[in-house]
């Protein structure tokens, strides 16, 4: 009798944590004025987590987070095997941060995910750049502003989030149309991802599981054009191709490649032309980034390590280290608002290393 009266306050304590965690992710806000509410079940959560894990500072800052980012469990075993993941990220957090390097890493919405779980939700398979093996891209004497960012101008499209989805090649592409276009016609658009995961394979895609934003230029180029958000949404996994030309909003008239690894050309585009699209190679530290310019000698520069793709919005100076301004597609919760800063200088990481961007018409 006594071990069912325990399963069951354990289910019942399970069953709070599921309620209050969801309830919390849907109504928290710094502007809420239900606040006791809030704490009301925060404060039913971490009891939740203690009865299962047990009273210790990591397992009450395990609710915390659980609470924030709205996550729940089906079964006690599966919470402490997140509260084991989320533990090991805690160290290696504390431990980086400690080196006072250049930049600084946190907790996450990923920080309960394995580096496995992380790499096959966010990230594509590696590919080959060989279209920038010879850029296309023209240099010029003009002299380049110290520092740029190209949200001050407007054209840059809010930060979007690619789900469980290795889409992150189409984001990269959508994020250097959205800004083209509003350059070329001085307003704001929102392009269709879901239509390049569903329609771009002929072109060495794989939807959600890797491509690259130059081939997606080459779709958009020859198969009439790129559907809004709105006419074709996105959906986070493959589907069927339901593409229709009445819905074209842009076309690609060209698309201009920086030579690989050319850091110079790749800033002169960003300086005077408009935000570029770049991959790289993200390596485990790179999942927990909230601040600082990144640098990590650990991950690759050749065109076969790159396997996430993103936008360059700009670049300066922070604390005498140059760097990459960069828009992410993880959401504006991850990192600095959804950017981050790439060390400059180095080809760090490769983020010279597949660079292009399209030319745009309506």
């Amino acid at each position: 009798m006594a071990k069912i009266t325990r399963h069951l306050s354990l289910v019942l304590l399970l069953t709070i944590f599921f309620i209050a965690g969801a309830h919390a992710y849907s109504t928290f806000s710094h502007d809420n004025p239900n606040t006791k509410s809030v704490s009301k079940n925060l404060h039913e959560l971490e009891a939740s987590v203690v009865q299962v894990i047990g009273n210790t500072h990591d397992a009450r800052h395990f609710a915390r987070f659980a609470h924030r980012y709205g996550k729940s469990y089906q079964t006690a075993e599966e919470m402490k095997q997140r509260f084991s993941i989320f533990s090991e990220s805690l160290k290696r957090i504390t431990s980086h941060n400690k080196k006072q390097l250049t930049y600084t890493l946190g907790v996450n919405r990923f920080s309960d995910m394995t580096w496995e779980e992380f790499s096959r939700e966010k990230l594509g398979a590696a590919q080959n750049c060989s279209a920038t093996s010879k850029g296309s891209h023209k240099l010029t004497d003009v002299v380049l502003p110290l520092k740029k960012d190209w949200r001050k101008s407007g054209i840059v499209s809010p930060v979007k989030d690619q789900g469980s989805c290795g889409s992150c090649w189409t984001f990269s592409a959508t994020g250097a149309l959205e800004a083209a276009y509003a350059q070329a016609f001085g307003k704001g658009i929102s392009l269709s991802e879901q239509q390049l995961v569903d329609c771009a394979q002929a072109f060495n895609n794989n939807g959600c599981r890797g491509g690259l934003p130059s081939q997606a230029f080459e779709y958009i180029k020859h198969n009439g054009g790129l559907e809004t958000e709105s006419a074709y949404p996105y959906t986070a996994e493959d589907g069927n191709c339901k593409f229709s030309s009445q819905n074209v909003a842009i076309q690609v008239l060209d698309s201009v490649n920086i030579t690989q690894g050319a850091e110079d050309e790749l800033k002169h585009a960003v300086g005077i032309v408009r935000p570029v699209s770049v991959a790289f190679e993200v390596i485990q530290s790179f999942m927990s980034y909230t601040g600082g310019v990144y640098s990590d000698d650990s991950c690759g520069s050749s065109p076969m390590d790159v396997n996430h793709a993103v936008l360059a919005v700009g670049y300066g100076v922070e604390n005498g280290i140059p760097y990459w301004l960069i828009k992410n597609s993880w959401g504006a919760d991850w990192g600095h608002n959804g950017y981050f800063k790439m060390e400059l200088g180095k080809n760090m990481c490769g983020v010279a290393t597949c660079a292009s961007y399209p030319v745009v018409g309506a």
